[in-house]
């Protein structure tokens, strides 16, 4: 994946199935090609996937539209099943904000589910994304499959892990959004989400809670402006990854990217916290574990009788 310390790339990078991690910046119309221009107002598109849809608009972009180099710019959304989104798309930018994948339950956690392990050994109906149009559900299921790993089993026995995380899913909803909208409504007993989803499933009233796994995934969203973007683009994704952008994404239960602004006690690091680098970066994962025909997961998911067409 990308390093949030690298300088900030522009344009498409790596394939569009990557996306299915990322929100993408683009030029709406109105708006002069002359990327070395100043801001002065029109429309930008943002296309991204559906779990931060409320988190741009209801405080990323009026934010910044009240700021100078905002004036006059307004905002066109679309937001949708990542894997959807990724076939619109494609870039290879730094993450913009950062989540873990965590382990939501009933209120009062019933069934007793603090782990990856005790989700796979106890008798407990799972709910998380299909993983051919959803991003987040790759991310669950890699969280999984890196836990075991790092437990000392083999590609093999990790595979079998996953097989039976898949065994157990009662329900696959077509994106994270939508899956959290499932288990609210009483299916399941327990929901594999990035963390910043439970977040704000408590903070709205959810008769929910929440688990980090001692060992999970760190989750990195990119995001970038398209090739030929104006200089608004690049002005909001400036306003995105300054303290006041990084200040909102931790208020609605993101992990910043600016080491210095994570509150430990708002995101606690897990014991043991890894990222999808450590298995080849997405590019590899999507070729070994996700593609249709030759996938490792695809395969068990045909074998389940799971929909692969996304």
């Amino acid at each position: 994946m990308t390093n949030p310390g690298k300088g900030r790339k522009t344009g498409f990078g790596l394939v569009a199935a990557l996306i299915a991690l990322v929100a993408i910046v683009a030029t709406g119309c109105g708006r002069s090609s002359d990327s070395s221009s100043s801001s002065s107002g029109g429309t930008l598109d943002v296309v991204g996937y559906s779990t931060p849809e409320s988190v741009y608009q209801e405080a990323l972009e009026p934010g910044f539209e009240a700021t100078s180099a905002g004036k006059d710019v307004s905002f066109s959304n679309s937001f949708g099943a990542s894997g959807d989104q990724s076939r619109a798309v494609g870039a290879g930018p730094p993450a913009s904000e950062d989540s873990v994948v965590v382990i939501v339950t009933r209120k009062g956690n019933p069934e007793g589910v603090e782990s990856f392990d005790d989700l796979l050994s106890k008798n407990v109906d799972v709910i998380t994304p299909n993983p051919f149009s959803s991003g987040s559900a790759r991310w669950n299921i890699m969280a999984v499959y890196g836990t075991l790993i790092h437990e000392g089993k083999s590609e093999a026995k990790a595979l079998e892990g996953v097989k039976t995380l898949l065994e157990k899913t009662v329900v696959q909803p077509g994106s994270g959004r939508d899956a959290l909208a499932a288990f609210s409504q009483g299916e399941g007993d327990v929901l594999l989400s990035y963390e910043n989803e439970a977040i704000k499933a408590e903070k709205e009233g959810e008769d929910v809670e929440y688990v980090i796994p001692p060992s999970t995934i760190q989750i990195e969203t990119p995001i970038a402006v398209t090739k030929d973007a104006p200089a608004a683009a690049q002005e909001f994704l400036d306003y995105i990854w300054s303290d006041a952008g990084q200040e909102i994404w931790a208020e609605n239960g993101y992990r910043p990217v600016n080491p210095k602004l994570v509150d430990p006690k708002q995101f606690p690091t897990p014991k043991d916290l890894f990222k999808i680098a450590e298995f080849g970066g997405w590019s590899k994962v999507n070729d070994d574990f996700f593609d249709d025909e030759t996938g490792k997961v695809a395969a068990i998911e045909k074998e389940l009788g799971v929909s692969t067409s996304g």
